[in-house]
């Protein structure tokens, strides 16, 4: 009967560990002390170079000049930046809760272990 009280707090204690851990790197990363973990990564890609050569050349050349164009009225780069670092944080706040209800469970289990 006693191992089982014994049982119970160390199971509770780790969920509660658990949870404590989890809201303390979320507080860390969501004041800006630690950045979130990287799953989406933005790569920016360099532009090609253009040939000359033909009516080949005049259709990349226009392509080009428009893609030049439009990043300067809307900037592809801070644009994905700023997504991505969203996306981090989102997929970042959706484990932070799986980790806090798997950390709740756990107590709840110690609980129940105690009670016995």
């Amino acid at each position: 009967m006693e191992i089982t009280k014994i049982v119970g707090w160390l199971v509770f204690s780790f969920g509660i560990l658990i949870i404590l851990l989890t809201l303390r790197s979320s507080y860390y990363i969501f004041t800006g002390e630690v950045p979130p973990p990287e799953i989406f990564v933005f790569e920016s890609k360099a532009p090609k170079e253009v040939s000359s050569k033909g009516q080949g050349g005049l259709e990349e050349q226009f392509r080009e000049i428009v893609s030049q164009q439009l990043k300067e009225v809307l900037p592809v780069e801070a644009l994905s930046d700023t997504l991505f670092k969203s996306l981090n944080l989102l997929v970042w706040s959706l484990g932070a809760g799986i980790f806090i209800f798997g950390g709740a469970q756990i107590a709840g289990l110690g609980i129940k272990l105690i009670k016995k």
